[in-house]
């Protein structure tokens, strides 16, 4: 499957929700979303599974030569953020009401259902209602609902919702899983840490407009964030006496033997490095690129002040 959006905009009423918004998704890729509440995440997955249209613009979907204006039912397997379980019924009646909808047989459901159950360790509540279990539980069931047919492309809408870090982590396994089945995912997700960890390519949104856009590398690129070079001494040194070997760059120091020097995309870590050992003994060395969440906060920031310029 692949999804080529280009140029899609779309109001309501007076707010722009979407503006000009072009990406493409390969078969195979986790692809995230990114952005506050309110930065147009939602409407773009509305219109990709065909609930709105764009006011302007296009969505191909394109799979096994069949081409499409949003993504068939038949190939969505979607987690949506309001839930749609029914509390009052088992975790088994649940999932097999579920996929009997995606048309499959209660044999074959019951087969996924067991693999799936077993991967996230609820095989022996599989008839317990719903009610009874935790909100990480209940969510863990919803996940299993979004995939149980298998489907071409899932969309998840904060997938890691409820869940503790252990469970989170669980998550994240379970996604690399469907990746390497050859399924396509969409993410929708505030937790960087588990997005970095998975995200082949992200489109970072506020106000529904690209802010940033493409791999993790590609992002740290555009964002233009600076590196930074954590060093120890074998002995004390003066801070005005580092800043004389490197006039350019900002350093502080975090002690008399260990100092924080930032680079920027234009500064040589090497040449950095060898002007130090020209001058002084080190000890350790470390690099520190700025996370995903670093960059997602500071590229909110920096749109928010570009707007109130």
């Amino acid at each position: 499957m692949q999804l080529i959006v280009t140029a899609i905009s779309k109001d309501y009423g007076n707010i722009a929700a979407v503006s000009q918004v072009s990406f493409q998704i390969n078969s195979g890729d986790i692809f995230a979303l990114l952005g506050p509440n309110g930065a147009g995440k939602s409407s773009i997955i509305r219109m990709l599974v065909g609930m709105t249209l764009p006011d302007s613009g296009s969505i191909l979907v394109s799979h096994q030569d069949q081409h499409y204006d949003h993504v068939p039912r038949r190939l969505l397997g979607y987690l949506p953020e309001d839930r749609g379980l029914y509390p009052d019924k088992s975790i088994e009646k649940n999932l097999l009401y579920l996929a009997q909808l995606h048309g499959l047989t209660k044999q074959k459901a019951l087969k996924e259902m067991a693999h799936w159950l077993e991967v996230f360790e609820l095989t022996e509540r599989r008839h317990e209602d719903l009610k009874q279990l935790s909100k990480g539980n209940q969510q863990k069931v919803q996940l299993i609902a979004a995939v149980l047919h298998r489907p071409a492309l899932v969309i998840l809408d904060e997938p890691f919702s409820g869940l503790d870090p252990l469970n989170q982590e669980k998550v994240v396994v379970f996604l690399k899983a469907l990746k390497a089945q050859g399924m396509t995912v969409i993410l929708s997700a505030h937790q960087m840490a588990m997005v970095e960890k998975l995200a082949d390519h992200m489109l970072l949104m506020a106000q529904g407009k690209i802010i940033l856009a493409g791999t993790l590398a590609d992002i740290k690129q555009q964002a233009g964030l600076q590196r930074q070079m954590m060093i120890s001494c074998t002995e004390p040194v003066a801070l005005e006496q580092l800043q004389q070997w490197l006039p350019d760059l900002d350093i502080q120091a975090l002690s008399s033997t260990r100092f924080s020097i930032k680079l920027a995309p234009q500064h040589s870590v090497s040449a950095s490095l060898k002007q130090l050992l020209n001058q002084l003994e080190l000890s350790q060395v470390e690099m520190q690129a700025p996370d995903l969440h670093q960059l997602y906060l500071t590229a909110m920031a920096n749109h928010q002040c570009k707007d109130q310029a």
